[in-house]
């Protein structure tokens, strides 16, 4: 029982295995906890929705503060923007958005079509006329037949539950809008109410800690979407200059993709590089010149200007986090996965300083006895 007590390594190891064993136990009790699983994953999109346009749209509303704004009119005032735009949004550009899909699915086999043309032609260039095109075509599985029956099955499949998709999606609406609402209203007692969990000497740190917490995820979010925001804005521009279809679908592309450090950009241009290329190779050239030169724009200036040093983590490091992260989790784990390295990263620095300054305290008590 003394050796339990002294030895700090072993209690904390059998609290461990003790918390692992309970929870695996819990996991086969499905009556008790498949309502708690239910409700997790009912609330967490709009939750994590909810969450990404809070720190979106939270600087505004400090803004508003800095002008002499009352925080509660600023809260309607922004409320009503993101209301109204929504709106705008369904009305006025999502039935373009969805006409510009339905005509790039439509225009797939014409697209794989111009495709196999431009390759015909490459094959004439010197150097390039030993490459199988017809082969590298078949292994990335781009045959009419294929695509066309998973065009047709895609929309039977979608023809069947649009009903309940919109319902679905007006449900969530409402509900962001609900949880949006009570973020921005009393988002400030989230802190002191998670900080009353701790004892008494840790509250300090706990409030401390969170305060770093949201800087970091507030700087991200918020900074990250402003540029993104730009980025797909100059996409959509160029590409209008340089006469590709598809223009809007293409610029939402880029701006949800360039949330993803580093490899984003790239997935985003691929779309319109193909695009292009089914036009002309030179098509295709102006636009990743395009992309090239937006992407310059964005990692020189609008990301420094509006992330700063928030995110202070290595590209390598990046890079792991956004494989395993998307392993794990898919387009959400590539989308939320560096912020949430970050957090992690905050939390370990966090409390590796406390335990410095503990260690020094306790050598400053001891030279002093």
């Amino acid at each position: 029982m003394n050796l339990f007590k002294s030895s700090k390594l072993l209690f904390w190891t059998l609290w461990s295995l003790a918390a692992v064993l309970t929870i695996y136990i819990s996991t086969k009790i499905s009556f008790v906890f498949q309502p708690v699983f239910t409700l997790f994953s009912t609330l967490f999109i709009p939750v994590l929705i909810a969450g990404f346009l809070f720190y979106l749209l939270n600087p505004f509303i400090k803004l508003l503060e800095r002008i002499k704004v009352k925080r509660t009119y600023g809260i309607v005032i922004v409320m009503l923007l993101a209301i109204g735009g929504t709106i705008t949004f369904i009305v006025q550009i999502a039935p373009v958005l969805m006409g510009q899909l339905t005509e790039l699915i439509v225009n797939i086999p014409t697209i794989i079509a111009n495709i196999e043309i431009q390759a015909d032609d490459l094959k004439r260039v010197p150097g390039l006329e030993k490459i199988d095109y017809e082969e590298v075509l078949m292994r990335l599985n781009l045959s009419l037949d294929t695509i066309s029956n998973t065009i047709l099955s895609y929309i039977t499949t979608s023809i069947s539950s649009i009903v309940s998709t919109l319902t679905g999606l007006a449900v969530v609406l409402i509900t962001v809008a609900i949880i949006l609402f009570y973020l921005f209203h009393d988002g400030h007692k989230f802190k002191p109410a998670v900080a009353s969990f701790f004892p008494a000497k840790y509250k300090d740190h706990a409030i401390e800690l969170l305060g770093q917490m949201n800087a970091v995820v507030s700087g991200y979010i918020s900074g990250k979407g402003l540029a993104s925001i730009v980025v797909g804005i100059l996409v959509y521009i160029g590409i209008l200059f340089i006469g590709l279809p598809y223009s809007l679908l293409l610029a939402i592309i880029n701006v949800a993709t360039n949330m993803i450090p580093y490899i984003g950009p790239f997935i985003g241009a691929a779309p319109a590089f193909i695009i292009g290329l089914t036009i002309s190779p030179g098509k295709a050239l102006l636009v990743a010149l395009l992309i090239v030169v937006i992407q310059q724009i964005d990692a020189n200036f609008l990301t420094p200007k509006f992330v700063g040093k928030s995110l202070d983590i290595h590209p390598l490091t990046i890079i792991v986090v956004l494989l395993v992260a998307g392993k794990m989790a898919g387009i959400v784990g590539i989308i939320f996965g560096v912020p949430g390295f970050a957090i992690v990263k905050t939390i370990v620095i966090y409390i590796k300083k406390l335990i410095v300054e503990e260690n020094k305290k306790i050598k400053q008590i001891g030279d002093n006895v």
